[in-house]
């Protein structure tokens, strides 16, 4: 079966970097976008992340670009999100999640429970 477990939250002071990871099983990883979305206390959950099948395209929302970057392993079914300058608002769960088709404009099916980061000085 389809698997997302997601691992590298932790406590980090604001202006530090943090890296996830998000290793996945139960399906051919190359051939399906990723993505990483986050929910804060209170507030509906967010794009942060999303990256093709190949890793040749990707976007971010807004709040988070030039900050993070996505990246994606297809030989370790694995991808990542390098979080850097990170700020209080930024805490949150972060999830990971498995694309229907190769582009990630075509939604996300199956996630995992997420992991937690929290920015605090």
């Amino acid at each position: 079966q389809v698997q997302l477990v997601e691992s590298g939250g932790g406590l980090v002071r604001p202006g530090g970097s943090l890296t996830l990871s998000c290793a996945t099983s139960g399906f051919s990883f190359g051939f399906h976008a990723m993505t990483w979305y986050r929910q804060a206390p209170g507030k509906e959950r967010e794009l942060v992340a999303s990256i093709s099948s190949t890793g040749g395209r990707s976007m971010y929302g807004d709040s988070v670009k030039g900050r993070f970057t996505i990246s994606r392993d297809n030989i370790k079914n694995t991808v990542y999100l390098q979080m850097n300058l990170l700020k209080t608002e930024d805490t949150a769960v972060y999830y990971c999640g498995k694309g229907v088709t190769t582009d990630y404009l075509r939604g996300f099916d199956y996630w995992g429970k997420g992991t937690k980061v929290t920015v605090s000085s």
